[in-house]
């Protein structure tokens, strides 16, 4: 499929005209979240029926979401893809950005826990010896 890219050769702009509209990645955490059915993602996110059915037709062909029939075979489900799913760290780190700057220190919000009830710990870059890696400590390679 051929697309008119912002940035052709920007990882990050290919990334946000994929899925860097809000509506996109809410629909995302709630997949992963367990959200399948339409009235799922539209009651979970409140968002506008036009709008989800595009957004959902736009995840669709690009692959990170798959239509499956459900099992009444009455209408269809929304799964993630592999692809979908490799976007997990990314929500997580867009998580953990919110909780430490989007709210007051004594304001409540959700956590994420693994399966033992913990939180997640904090997602950082390291480099293969664990040394950690910044804006500071890394540049772009650009293609010649």
């Amino acid at each position: 499929m051929e697309r008119d890219w912002t940035d052709p050769t920007c990882p990050v702009a290919r990334t946000l005209d994929l899925v860097g509209d809000r509506w996109s990645l809410l629909i995302v955490r709630d997949a992963m979240d367990g959200a399948r059915s339409f009235t799922d993602f539209q009651q979970r996110t409140g968002i506008a029926r036009n709008i989800l059915t595009d957004r959902l037709r736009k995840l669709t062909a690009h692959g990170l979401l798959a239509q499956v029939e459900a099992a009444t075979g009455r209408r269809r489900l929304y799964t993630l893809t592999d692809a979908g799913k490799a976007l997990f760290p990314v929500i997580v780190t867009l998580r953990q950005w919110g909780e430490h700057h989007a709210f007051e220190p004594d304001e409540t919000h959700s956590i994420l826990v693994d399966t033992g009830g913990a939180p997640v710990p904090a997602l950082l870059p390291a480099t293969p010896d664990g040394a950690p890696l910044t804006s500071d400590t890394t540049s772009v390679r650009r293609p010649a």
